[in-house]
C-alpha cells in the first residue's frame, strides 16, 4: 500500500484573466477548485493510473471537509486528521500576464493532532511505501521529516522524500528509498549550477553516498535522470509537447515512478520511463495526468 503525507493541504482556487490590475475590480475568464498539496497530487495521480493509495495529513473546518470531498470525487482514498481549531487554507492562483499566488495559513495543529498522525503511520507494514513531500508549515516542528523517518526506521517501509535542501539532506541518513530533487534544488544543496543531464550525475551520487538509495532528478525541458542503487545511470529527453501547467508535474513524476515500479515488479528502467511520461502528461494538461495521456507519451520515449 502507498501512503502520502501532506502536512498543510489546501483548496486551490485557480483563476485566469487577461491581466491583474491591483486596486481595481478584476473579472476572471476561467475558474476551478482543486485539492492542493504535493502528497495529495501524488495520491490523485496514482488513482488516475489505477493504483490505490491513502492520503494522510491535517484538515479543518468547512474547507477541510471540501478537501475530503474532492479527494473522494477524484477516486483517491484519504484518512486525514480532523483538527479542531482553524480551517484548511485556501490558496488562490491567479494566472494572468504574470502569475500571482496568494496562500492561506492553515489550521492550528496541536501535539495531540501530531500524535494522531503518528498513530496512523505506526500502522504501516513492511513493504508499504510512504511519500513525504513539501514544506513543513510553521505550526509544526521543523524536524517533522526526521521524526517520522526515525520513527519508521528499520521497519521495511520504502520512504520517498520530495523536499528541498535541509529538509532533504537531514533525512539521508535514514536511507530513503527514493528522493526527487530537480536540477536547481540539487545544485542549491552543493552551491553549483547544474544545467545538463551529465552534470547532475556526480551530485546525485554524492547524495547516495550520504544515504539515499535512488535519486530521481527532474529537469523540465532537459528531461530527467535516474541514478538507481544498482549503480547504473538512466537518462531521458523530455517528451515533446506544449507546457500548459507545470504545477504538480514533479509530484506526478513521483506517482508515475511508483506506479511503474509496482507494475514491473521493481524494474527501475520501467519505473523511470513511467515517471517521465506521467510528469510530462501533467505539464501538458490543465489538470493532473490521466492513464491514457501517460500511455500516449510512453509510446514516444
Amino acid at each position: 500500500m502507498i501512503y502520502t503525507v501532506t502536512f498543510n493541504p489546501s483548496i486551490d482556487y485557480i483563476v485566469r484573466m487577461p491581466r491583474l490590475e491591483p486596486g481595481a475590480i478584476n473579472r476572471v475568464t476561467y475558474e476551478d477548485i482543486l485539492p492542493g498539496g504535493k502528497g495529495i497530487n501524488v495520491s490523485i495521480v496514482l488513482s488516475n493510473l489505477g493504483h490505490e493509495s491513502c492520503a494522510l495529513g491535517f484538515v479543518a473546518g468547512f474547507t477541510g471537509a471540501e478537501i475530503v470531498r474532492l479527494m473522494q470525487t477524484s477516486g483517491a482514498k484519504s484518512d486525514f486528521i480532523q483538527v479542531a481549531e482553524g480551517m484548511s487554507r485556501i490558496n488562490m492562483k491567479i494566472k494572468a500576464a504574470e502569475e500571482t499566488e496568494i496562500n492561506g495559513i492553515g489550521p492550528k495543529i496541536l501535539e495531540s493532532d501530531i500524535g494522531a498522525l503518528y498513530a496512523r503511520l505506526d500502522a504501516l507494514r513492511s513493504g508499504d511505501t510512504l511519500v513525504i513531500a513539501g514544506s513543513v508549515p510553521s505550526m509544526l516542528p521543523s524536524d517533522m521529516y526526521e521524526r517520522i523517518m526515525g520513527r519508521l526506521d528499520g521497519r521495511g517501509i520504502n520512504i520517498v522524500v520530495d523536499a528541498e535542501r535541509d529538509l532533504l539532506v537531514k533525512v539521508l541518513g535514514y536511507h530513503p528509498f527514493l528522493i526527487k530533487p530537480n536540477n536547481h534544488e540539487l545544485g542549491a544543496i552543493f552551491g553549483v549550477e547544474l544545467a545538463t543531464r551529465d552534470e547532475v550525475v556526480p551530485y546525485a551520487r554524492k547524495l547516495q553516498e550520504k544515504g539515499a538509495r535512488n535519486v530521481l532528478i527532474s529537469m523540465a525541458g532537459e528531461g530527467a535522470v535516474l541514478v538507481p542503487e544498482s549503480g547504473d545511470v538512466i537518462m531521458s529527453e523530455a517528451p515533446k509537447g506544449t507546457v500548459v501547467n507545470s504545477v504538480g508535474a514533479g509530484d506526478s513524476m513521483v506517482a508515475g515512478f511508483l506506479a511503474g515500479y509496482q507494475e514491473s515488479d521493481g524494474d527501475y528502467a520501467t519505473a523511470f520511463k513511467m515517471g517521465v511520461a506521467t510528469g510530462s502528461a501533467s505539464a501538458f494538461s490543465a489538470k493532473l495526468a490521466t492513464r491514457p495521456e501517460v500511455e500516449a507519451l510512453l509510446k514516444t520515449l
